[in-house]
């Protein structure tokens, strides 16, 4: 029988109240709040957090204060990775983001979910699909990144937007829903 944590990153029904996942969520939320009382000029404790929080993080990451996550390791950053005051990321499922990327105040980026169904989210259970960013994405400031979306290379997510499906490669979308308003050279 699958453990609640193996059902969790299959993308299956799981109960978060399991204490294994309980356990795994102080840790980061430890670590979120280690790291959101360091200061800038201390990068290399800086990095030494993500690198402990993270599942994986590129080179020079710089992560404004305050970050807050639900479990840190499933979030994979690629190099030069920045994220902005106040970005949140619900990562139950992987949270891949390429090189080269900036997320800007308040960026929030889920991929935990719930039943649309009443009495099954009576019964507590969520699930989850993972996001992924490419290379070279601009995500500006309050932006909502949803549950199993994507965002394709040289992409611009405006501010306030609300990803509800896959962005393609090379253009800016804004909107809520966020909707393709211009395509880059």
């Amino acid at each position: 029988m699958a453990s609640e944590r193996e059902k969790m990153l299959a993308g299956e029904a799981y109960d978060p109240s399991d204490p294994e996942l309980a356990a795994a969520r102080e840790r980061a939320g430890a670590l979120c709040r280690l790291y959101n009382r360091t200061t800038a000029s201390d990068r290399e404790s800086r990095e030494l957090v993500l690198q402990e929080l993270f599942g994986a993080v590129g080179e020079g990451p710089q992560v404004e204060p305050p970050f807050r996550c639900d479990y840190g390791d499933q979030i994979a950053v690629g190099d030069e990775f920045f994220a902005n005051f106040g970005c949140v990321v619900l990562d139950v499922r992987s949270v891949t983001v390429g090189d080269r990327c900036l997320l800007g105040p308040g960026v929030h980026v889920y991929t935990a979910t719930h039943p649309l169904e009443a009495a099954a989210r009576a019964e507590g259970v969520e699930y989850g699909d993972p996001v992924s960013v490419g290379d070279d994405v601009w995500i500006g400031g309050q932006a909502v990144l949803n549950p199993g979306v994507s965002v394709g290379d040289r992409s611009v997510v405006a501010s306030g937007a609300v990803v509800t499906r896959d962005v393609p490669a090379d253009v800016v979308v804004a909107g809520n829903p966020a909707e393709v308003v211009r395509e880059l050279d």
